[in-house]
Order: structure tokens, then sequence, then C-alpha cells
């Protein structure tokens, strides 16, 4: 007499076991790249806009500044990204900044105008790059 069986062996649950266990060991690091690249991104893109502050304030006032407050530059950093008055250096022509991450902790991204870069001095002008 002929039985019909249902269902899967247990041979066959341990191969989809092994392939799930080795496309979560491809992804989980692409993953954990991709959080610190946002991070990375975060830190230009509030350069980027420290740019435009710095920029709208020479417009007015002939000389750019390291004050980032409600009358000198009117600029909000991203959450975790910060960018401390004194790595700010500004002169009459000049200026350049550097912006660091609280989960990315030793790096840096920095920029500048007329001034080399302090983070990469081979960087272009106006360009960040982070280090």
């Amino acid at each position: 007499m002929l039985k019909l069986r249902t269902g899967f062996t247990l041979i066959e649950l341990l191969i989809v076991i092994v392939i799930i266990g080795v496309l979560a060991a491809i992804a989980i690091p692409k993953f954990a790249n991709t959080k610190s690249q946002a991070y990375r991104t975060a830190m230009k893109s509030d350069l980027r806009n420290l740019v435009t502050a710095q920029e709208a304030f020479f417009a007015d006032s002939a000389k750019y500044t390291n004050l980032i407050d409600s009358t000198h530059l009117k600029f909000q950093a991203s959450t975790g990204v910060t960018i401390t008055p004194a790595s700010i250096v500004a002169g009459a022509g000049y200026w350049s900044a550097t912006a660091t991450h609280t989960q990315l902790p030793g790096e840096q991204c920095s920029i500048a105008f007329n001034t080399p870069n302090p983070t990469v001095p081979t960087a272009a002008e106006g360009e960040p790059a982070c280090k």
C-alpha cells in the first residue's frame, strides 16, 4: 500500500535555512555601510547649507563670520551633526568649517572658500570633503 506524504523533509528545511543565512550574511554589512554613508551625506549637506548662510551674511556685511546664531548666520545643523563656532575660521575674504557626527566618531567633513580645506587640503574649493 502506498502512503502519501505531505510536508517538507528535514534536509529541505536545512537547505532553506542555509540559503537564508548566506543571504543575511551578504545583506547585513551592506546595510551597515549604507547607514554610515547617510551620516556622511548629512554632514556634507549641512556644510553646503552653511555655504548658503555664509554667502547671505557676506552679501549683507562684506565679510564672513564664525558665529552661528540668530543675528549672524541663520543656520541649524541636522540631528547628530555638530558644527561648532570654533570649527569655523572666518576672515574678510575666506572661511572654512568642519563638521562631525555623533554616530561617526573620529570622522569629520570640512569645506573651505579661498583657503585650503582643513581636513583634505587637496579638495576642490567649496566642495565638502571627508576624512
